[in-house]
């Protein structure tokens, strides 16, 4: 394809200008905008240099016909005068939404054919920035409406996608306040039998507490690429951060394997991160045997519990930033707020979840910035498919 030719050899910080070029000679594009979501995952950012022209405003993520295309995961055409539409098409990766590449075009142009393939282009430019990322700071810029915290800049580089999906589940995160987070943290990583989900909050505030989380995740991803268990994964990272703050300092972590061919889920929980269940519409707390928090003795061992998932379900984890925020009149958000707020998110995929659940807490703070950390994370089971009997068609 000529497009991810074309992609594949621009510098890191042109692989705008580059597509909009092909746009134009092969689609007969008038303009090409890249939009990116920033970090609050509330609005799209235009990724545009003053040399093209005045670049549109942003765009909230859940309004206007950017943000339709954007929220539904499908293109979205508006017709334009003249002879014209724009076409919206969702720039994700691997289920992480990175934005929309809105395009303008003759309406002749924009037929279902061409349409399924300015979708296909938009695919294979998220796959591109994700690799031009590692050269150039042009579109981290691009998703700030704001300055990043130092601690918040070091946060950020530790995670993962915020979003991610396959066959068997689909993952959502958000963290706030966005700009200005200090020790929660999420990370996954997946394999082709195992899903491992860590969520983890590391006392303190600023700097301090951006450090002690940057030793847990990256502790707990050294023994994790050893290949070992995720009881042993947590006592090695408890020994590390021992070693390195002698027990002034621990990292609360809740340590989950999926098997994803059994849905079968051993769990550590070290601390404070909570794991929700949402089964026939009912939500409930698993039940799991609180152990010591990382870091806290020289010596810890830990015990993996286990229990299966069903598909059709949703985990919720979530810091004590939201089961324990308190309202103006000092009530705890607690766990009936929090099943309202979940249950409202019910017809939401797992990648919208945590952003409306932290909606839902901004109300009950009544103020828009949390005191503490907030972090939300959506797991939903599908579990594997069954595969058909031999011989059948």
């Amino acid at each position: 394809m000529t497009a991810g030719r074309a992609l594949r050899s621009a510098a890191a910080h042109e692989v705008p200008e580059a597509l909009r070029e092909v746009l134009r000679a092969h689609y007969a594009a008038e303009t090409a905008e890249l939009c990116l979501a920033d970090y609050g995952a509330t609005v799209l950012l235009p990724v545009s240099p003053a040399a093209y022209g005045v670049a549109p405003d942003p765009v909230p993520v859940r309004a206007g016909a950017p943000g339709r295309a954007y929220g539904a995961q499908e293109p979205h055409v508006e017709r334009l005068d003249g002879g014209r539409v724009r076409a919206h098409l969702p720039v994700t990766v691997r289920g992480d939404r990175l934005g929309v590449l809105s395009v303008t075009l003759p309406a002749e142009a924009a037929g279902p054919g061409p349409l399924a393939e300015l979708a296909e282009v938009a695919r294979l430019l998220g796959h591109e920035l994700v690799v031009a990322e590692r050269d150039t700071d042009r579109y981290l810029q691009a998703r700030r409406t704001d300055r990043l915290t130092l601690a918040a800049e070091m946060q950020w580089q530790l995670l993962p996608a915020r979003s991610c999906a396959r066959d068997a589940y689909a993952l959502g995160a958000q963290l706030e306040p966005a700009y200005a987070i200090h020790g929660d943290n999420f990370d996954w990583s997946a394999s082709a039998d195992h899903l491992m989900v860590y969520v983890t909050n590391g006392m303190g505030e600023g700097i301090e507490a951006s450090l002690l989380t940057g030793l847990g995740i990256n502790a707990l991803r050294n023994a994790r690429r050893a290949g070992i268990p995720i009881a042993d994964q947590a006592a090695l990272a408890d020994q590390a951060i021992h070693a390195h703050y002698r027990g002034e300092a621990h990292l609360s972590v809740l340590l989950v394997d999926i098997e994803l061919s059994t849905g079968r889920a051993q769990v550590v929980d070290a601390g404070s991160p909570r794991m929700l269940l949402l089964r026939d519409r009912v939500l409930t707390a698993v039940d799991l045997e609180a152990q010591l928090p990382l870091g806290m003795f020289e010596e810890t061992d830990y015990v993996a519990q286990e229990f299966t998932l069903e598909p059709g379900d949703r985990l919720l984890f979530v810091s004590d930033g939201v089961h324990a925020v308190p309202g103006p009149g000092g009530e705890s958000y607690g766990e009936r707020a929090l099943a309202r707020a979940v249950n409202s998110a019910a017809l939401l995929p797992a990648a919208e979840v945590p952003a409306a659940v932290l909606r839902e807490l901004s109300g009950h703070r009544g103020r828009p910035e949390p005191d503490d950390d907030a972090l939300v994370v959506c797991l939903d089971w599908f579990g594997r498919p069954t595969a058909p009997p031999s011989g059948t068609p």
